[in-house]
């Protein structure tokens, strides 16, 4: 299928490298964030087994940077999202929701702090620069908000140190999780941080200027990254979907939305939300009532029997399936796919309370292959 450019879509800048190496015929495209890039390469199934096995090199480049910056910046951000961050220390990274006033969620980044007064929110499929100026402007605070020219990458899998060693050697110290340094490589200037969405060791390195003179810098780095692992057997891929539905690493516009509370995530995200700290933040109110009366809804982990549902990005579940309990609708299914280690259909699954309980059974009403039966089982499915 041909890409049809289309000039209120942008392109990645890794996106001609991309389509190098991808399968013509069998690669999916889509987009993100008002973004082409790549579904996947050819071959999904294969990309799952390079991430668990070796090392992959991912274009997400769709994964704008909203920076904000200034002397009013802290302030913002606390307003922003429901964790306190006044523990959050300059070279540190920190997962983070944001909520409207109903508490929904409308956004999940990485939140990297650069300096005192300077912090990035790596935000998913959502234009949350519009919030922040909306609310910067509202609330009188004396920021800058701007979407910088910053296109990251991934390095994932097992081997993502070592292609990382040959990469900066002595010049990359053992950076934590969720840290992030600012390193300059061969005339690019780069922020790294042990960050990713592959359930795996894994960094995440952002180029600056990465869209100017034609994408030469990003098309640089991608170069370089591939040169690098070459005696890794580093291979191009797309974040795998596969992967983080096993993982329990929730999509936005999927799994969760802002019809979706932080507080209806269950799943170990409680801590995410700190509504007893001194600071307010938007949604707070709404969500001290939902926490004071009890959530009524869940997202939980179910094994469905049936034919093998795929991998996500391959077209096989194009949309939320309804999940039933005898012949009433009590949910959805927002993720679903077949594992490979696991052998077996696994997926997420919005409902009630009530029906969120382990060892329910329920049923998948699919366009294709019917009713699946399915069952409540702990979460992740896969560490």
């Amino acid at each position: 299928m041909p890409l049809t450019r289309y000039a209120r879509i942008d392109e990645s800048p890794y996106l001609r490298r991309a389509l190098a190496v991808a399968d013509p015929e069998r690669a999916a495209r889509g987009v993100y964030n008002h973004t082409y890039h790549l579904l996947h390469y050819g071959d999904p199934v294969a990309e799952y087994w390079a991430l668990i096995d070796g090392v992959t090199l991912w274009d997400v480049a769709y994964q704008r940077q909203v920076e904000v910056r200034g002397p009013d910046a802290v302030a913002l951000m606390q307003y922003l999202v429901t964790r306190d961050l006044s523990s959050h220390e300059v070279g540190q990274c920190k997962y983070a929701f944001m909520t409207n006033a109903d508490g929904g969620i409308i956004g999940d980044p990485v939140v990297l702090r650069l300096d005192d007064d300077r912090f990035w929110l790596s935000v998913a499929d959502a234009d949350i620069h519009l919030w922040c100026q909306g609310l910067a402007l509202a609330g009188g605070y004396d920021v800058e908000v701007a979407v910088p020219d910053i296109a990251p990458v991934q390095i994932q899998g097992p081997h993502a140190p070592a292609v990382m060693d040959d990469l900066f050697g002595d010049e990359l110290p053992d950076l934590g999780y969720y840290r992030l340094i600012r390193r300059r490589h061969d005339g690019l200037d780069l922020v790294i941080s042990r960050t990713g969405w592959g359930g795996t060791d894994g960094y995440e390195i952002y180029v600056a200027d990465a869209r100017a003179d034609e994408n030469a810098r990003a098309e640089q780095w991608w170069d370089t990254v591939m040169r690098a692992g070459e005696r890794h057997d580093i291979t191009a891929g797309a974040p795998n979907h596969v992967r983080r539905i096993e993982a329990g690493m929730l999509a936005l516009g999927c799994d969760i939305d802002d019809t979706t509370t932080p507080l209806e995530v269950g799943w170990g995200h409680d801590w995410m939300v700190d509504l007893d700290q001194p600071d307010d933040f938007v949604g707070r109110d709404a969500l001290l009532a939902q926490r004071a009366a009890g959530p009524t809804s869940r997202i939980v982990g179910v094994d469905i029997d049936g034919p093998d549902l795929g991998t996500f990005t391959d077209g096989d579940m194009p949309r939320v399936l309804s999940v039933r309990r005898d012949d009433a609708t009590v949910g959805t299914l927002t993720s679903a796919c077949f594992s490979p280690r696991l052998r077996r259909n696994i997926g997420y699954v919005r409902t009630t309370v009530e029906h969120g309980r382990l060892g329910t059974e329920l049923g998948i009403d699919h366009p294709v292959h019917g009713c699946l039966p399915a069952v409540v089982v702990e979460k992740p499915h896969l560490k």
